[in-house]
């Protein structure tokens, strides 16, 4: 029984490393990811004069509740976008001026509900070139607090980011949210702010969170269940067997929820205390599915819905066209250079059966186009890709990984 070993969640240590720097006291993250994107946020903090300290397994990183130790700074947030919309808002918290600019990449990606709702909240903030998007620059002098207003429906880390603020500010926050997509990714943060000795309160829309501040601990960074997602699909399309330890039962991340769309399929699935195993049973079904809550994981199933044996129709993932690239467009595109028949919609796609055919995947610089279209490629050999070293936005040794996993089950792989 193949067992894989999952970096750290992307996720889960872009939190951690805002709760750590928020937090009074030294705390040490065990096992947090180690790329470009997270490496780029430990950047950002130390470029704002946090000590973040690291070692192969743990970062140490010494808290300052009061913010930012310098009072001025310019942060480059590369192509990260925990990196881009919590660094902000953890520097609002401080007292000093500081910039902000990310990658061409990042620089297309929104930001207006964050920002919007940051300024509602008195803070000095100014986009220096295109409204709602970075470059951006802060005068900030702590924030009161009170109630705000957010419209979460393009991404769930604006309510993230100001959900981590919250005991931050002099009075707590009340965030009203008319529209929430990714909403597991909410629970994940509400559960990491607990360990960090916050609770958070929700009266039906609005979540309430108290001023106060965090403990520093000590926090283990479970495995990335966006990044697993590859392997168990992989086990399902090719009928053999994985299984990841250390996301079972317990796990935070709402992604592992791709494995229940595999069973639907026909794999079978076994989530156990602290491992999750899949196993191909040779066939796999067509299925209508909604991934409101799952979206980081569409590519995953687009990029093996022709091996169904009939149509898949992914619901209501409008959300995908605004990450790294358009993800709806970029997996239809690429679909349709394999020859297969696809349609989309605003906030669908839906890919028939078919025999893909190789071709270079267009990546769009996209690690998840990059690893999703790799599992295709243990069907369809001759697959190649454009931008191969885009993975290392969040698993650099992915290709290795990948490849030896199908050399353990004797299936030829053309990797990068």
């Amino acid at each position: 029984m193949p067992l894989v070993e999952i970096p750290g969640s992307k996720s889960v240590t872009a939190r951690a490393l805002f709760l750590a720097a928020a937090a009074d006291g030294v705390t040490t993250l065990v096992r947090p990811l180690r790329s470009d994107d997270t490496e780029g946020f430990a950047e950002g903090l130390a470029r704002l004069g946090y000590r973040v300290g690291r070692t192969p397994d743990t970062w140490q990183v010494d808290g300052r509740p009061q913010g930012p130790a310098l009072p001025e700074a310019e942060v480059y947030c590369r192509d990260g976008a925990t990196t881009a919309r919590f660094l902000p808002t953890l520097a609002a918290a401080g007292h000093g001026s500081y910039r902000f600019d990310a990658s061409e990449q990042m620089r297309r990606r929104p930001l207006a509900p964050l920002t919007r709702a940051l300024r509602d909240l008195g803070v000095d903030l100014r986009h220096e070139e295109t409204e709602g998007h970075h470059p951006l620059r802060i005068e900030a002098a702590g924030v009161e607090g009170g109630e705000v207003t957010l419209d979460a429906g393009q991404s769930s880390q604006y309510l993230t980011a100001l959900l981590l603020l919250g005991p931050l500010t002099r009075k707590g926050l009340r965030i009203r949210v008319t529209d929430l997509v990714s909403a597991p990714y909410v629970e994940i943060t509400i559960a990491m702010m607990r360990s960090f000795g916050v609770e958070v309160a929700r009266e039906g829309e609005v979540f309430v969170v108290r001023a106060g501040g965090y403990r520093a601990t000590t926090y283990a960074i479970e495995p990335d269940a966006s990044t697993a997602s590859y392997f168990f699909a992989a086990a399902a399309v090719t009928g053999q067997e994985v299984t990841v330890p250390g996301l079972g039962r317990g796990a935070l991340q709402g992604d592992l929820g791709f494995v229940d769309v595999l069973r639907r399929m026909g794999a079978d699935v076994e989530i156990a205390e602290d491992r999750t195993t899949v196993r191909g049973t040779g066939g796999l079904r067509g299925l209508t599915v909604n991934m409101r809550d799952i979206s980081d994981t569409m590519p995953t199933l687009a990029a093996i819905a022709p091996f169904a044996d009939g149509p898949v129709r992914i619901e209501d993932v409008a959300n995908t066209r605004v990450k790294e690239c358009d993800r709806l467009d970029a997996c239809a595109e690429n679909l349709r250079r394999l020859g297969v028949g696809v349609s989309t919609g605003d906030d669908w796609i839906e890919i028939r059966p078919g025999t893909p055919a190789p071709a270079e995947i267009k990546t769009f610089g996209d690690h998840r186009v990059v690893m999703s279209f790799a599992v295709t490629g243990l069907r369809t050999p001759g697959i190649s890709f454009d931008d191969p070293g885009c993975v290392r936005k969040t698993f650099p040794g992915f290709h290795e990984a990948f490849g030896e996993l199908a050399a353990g089950w004797g299936i030829p792989f053309d990797g990068a």
